[in-house]
């Protein structure tokens, strides 16, 4: 604790004003003096638990699954408080009934002969359990997170004295009630909800909830109901904030990432945006083309032969827009430095070849009816008001609009918590290892200051009003986020979408990779870059996603001596087969950092009927001797200064600076 000392008064005196207004809250002695006996409680207890999650791309049951199961967290619990004294088929059932309770309940009831054995029994496991996991926190905090319907309850339950024979009885009593007014699933559910909410106190997502998967809005509306939670943006999400901002050219691309893995549920059911005009447009353009290097990736959909070449129109037909639309912004900010993108009047169409980066290579595709060889950057009349449909539907899906908010409210380009340095893509490094400058209007950015920068961008693109000259440069911006070569969230020289459509050569599809990349298992540059966002560099970590860790490679994911760790591991299914599992997560507890890598998750419906889990393997990265309080996070930071306010507080009682509010001293 900070005690003042009460003949320097300087310090109270100057901060009068906001003592009296602490006051308000605070308007006697034993009130303040009680508060810094609470706070100074808290300050001691562990550290609460944090999860982190990266590149998800639409994979909503596996994400579910892993927010229901915490990467492991409460199976753990489970064994921590359980043992040997159950079987582990036993457990596992346990550990499914707190993942999915309304449906496992349901199962049981069908296959139980003694329900209300089994009732008692798991009530019983089911209370110590929450004992366990409740038991880091202050009471206050677990009683706001305890359902109203029983939140008298369970709180009972939860300090029930083992000691004394009385009080044992009264709890069985309480058990017995409510077994036999029915309503033990209720009780059932109500807990096993608290413990998934205790068990991890903050969720942190590194990026990349859209695209490739089907339920990325499935995933949003979890992530909305999640208790707390922040998500660092990755370049797919911020295509989608662009999209939902109205910048027409990342609209483009999302619409044709979503085509390209037949991935439309989300843009259509999940968002309601109407493709028809899409789908006559191409049907009209496109009717004698086969489309043959734009049918869908379709990760063994079952899609008939006939979708599968409307898709592959609608694909081509969004391409070559996107290529148009994106030239626009191109030619409107040389300073991008992107002309080499220009690339549809490079195209020799007797030949049918293009020359680019000093190498002549053959298109695979000659088929172009919507691009006029004289103007090939210029939309069509019928693109332009299909572009201008598109737009609006994105614009006015309420649905999406949410979402994005949500994505501005609880997100940024990085964070720091804790002692860690949280973003999803790079910090972009010259080829020497130093924080590369680069230019934004008149002024030079590096380092921490050039991602606030982009970071307040972002913001500019959706929160100006429309046609504001801020909005129009945010968007723009936006799109060159997406696909920039000093975007922290690509990093990357070029994105290579126009030759991996019509070049066979594989060399014209290879995207040189910033410099970062090369740095990253380098100790030194990672400890530059934690100390130039003002972290201590031998005590804090860099957690990273984007590129997907190749594990069945010999890839790890723990770079730079422990320093950097990466945990996008493949939790998208068109990763898996590159990267050999499915994804990594990461747990920070009092004792330390656990880095768990996943196998491939099958289905909801089988984990709640087979009790089959995820299979995971831990990896313990750090563990102290002595537990990390709250007192050493974020948190314990922001107590400490309302304890010395508070201390500030109880000298200008004490001293006749404020008065004490007569009505309230008892």
């Amino acid at each position: 604790m900070i005690f003042y000392d009460e003949n320097n008064l300087d310090i109270i005196e100057k901060d009068l004003r906001y003592l009296q207004l602490l006051s308000r809250e605070y308007p006697t002695i034993s009130s303040a003096s009680t508060e810094i006996i609470n706070l100074q409680s808290i300050l001691n207890l562990p550290k609460a638990t944090e999860h982190f999650i990266s590149d998800i791309h639409g994979e909503y049951e596996s994400f579910t699954h892993m927010l229901r199961n915490a990467s492991g967290v409460i199976k753990r619990k489970i064994d921590d408080v359980f043992g040997n004294s159950l079987r582990e088929e036993q457990k596992a059932s346990l550990a499914t009934l707190v993942y999915y309770p309304e449906r496992k309940i349901e199962l049981i009831k069908e296959k139980e002969h003694n329900l209300e054995e089994w009732y008692r029994i798991t009530l019983y496991q089911l209370i110590e359990l929450c004992k366990n996991v409740s038991s880091k926190y202050t009471r206050s905090k677990v009683r706001k997170a305890l359902p109203s319907d029983f939140s008298y309850i369970i709180e009972e339950l939860l300090h029930d004295q083992d000691d004394k024979v009385d009080k044992q009885a009264y709890y069985n009593g309480i058990i017995k009630t409510i077994i036999d007014i029915n309503r033990a699933p209720e009780f059932i559910i109500a807990i096993s909800n608290v413990i998934q909410r205790l068990v991890v106190d903050r969720l942190h997502i590194i990026g990349d909830i859209y695209d490739r998967g089907p339920g990325a809005e499935i995933i949003m509306d979890a992530l909305m109901k999640h208790h707390s939670v922040d998500i660092q943006w990755g370049n797919h999400d911020m295509l989608w904030m662009g999209a939902a901002a109205g910048c027409e050219a990342c609209i483009a691309n999302v619409l044709r990432i979503s085509l390209r893995y037949a991935n439309l549920h989300t843009i259509e059911d999940g968002y309601g945006i109407n493709l028809l005009p899409l789908a006559t447009f191409a049907l009209e353009f496109y009717s004698d083309d086969p489309c043959k290097n734009f049918i869908p990736k379709t990760l063994n959909k079952d899609i008939s032969k006939n979708e599968l070449n409307l898709l592959a129109k609608m694909h081509k037909s969004i391409a070559i827009m996107q290529f148009k639309l994106e030239a626009e912004i191109i030619k409107r900010h040389p300073e991008f430095k992107m002309d080499d993108r220009l690339l549809l009047d490079k195209i020799d169409t007797e030949k049918w070849e293009i020359d680019i980066y000093g190498h002549n290579y053959k298109l695979n595709d000659s088929k172009f009816p919507t691009i006029d060889w004289n103007d090939p950057y210029k939309l069509t009349d019928r693109e332009q008001e299909l572009i201008e449909k598109l737009t609006s539907s994105f614009v006015n899906s309420e649905k999406l609009q949410r979402h994005i908010k949500f994505l501005y409210g609880k997100g940024s380009i990085y964070l720091v918590y804790n002692s860690n340095l949280l973003y999803h893509g790079c910090i972009p490094l010259n080829k020497d290892g130093s924080f590369r400058e680069v230019k934004i209007g008149k002024i030079s950015y590096s380092g921490r200051e050039l991602l606030d920068r982009y970071d307040r961008l972002a913001r500019d693109a959706f929160f100006f009003k429309s046609n504001t000259n801020n909005k129009k440069y945010g968007m723009d911006m936006m799109w060159y986020m997406w696909c920039g070569e000093d975007s922290p969230v690509f990093g990357k020289v070029r994105m290579t979408t126009f030759e991996r459509y019509f070049i066979d050569d594989k060399l014209a599809h290879y995207e040189k990779k910033n410099y970062y990349y090369q740095y990253r298992d380098d100790e030194n540059v990672c400890k530059n870059i934690l100390a130039e966002f003002n972290l201590p560099p031998e005590s804090s970590h860099i957690i990273n996603g984007h590129i997907p860790v190749k594990t069945k490679e010999g890839e790890s994911p723990i770079k730079a001596n422990g320093k950097l760790l990466v945990i996008d591991g493949g939790f998208c299914k068109a990763y898996q087969p590159e990267t050999g599992i499915a994804g990594y997560t990461l747990i920070y507890n009092s004792y330390g950092l656990l880095l768990t890598s996943h196998e491939p998750f099958g289905a909801i419906k089988n984990a709640i009927e087979e009790d089959k889990d995820i299979l995971s393997s831990t990896v313990i990265l750090e563990h102290v001797t002595k537990r990390k309080r709250v007192e050493d996070t974020d948190i314990g930071k922001e107590l400490k200064k309302q304890i010395a306010d508070l201390e500030k507080l109880l000298i200008a009682y004490r001293k006749g600076l404020i008065k004490e509010d007569s009505n309230q001293i008892e």
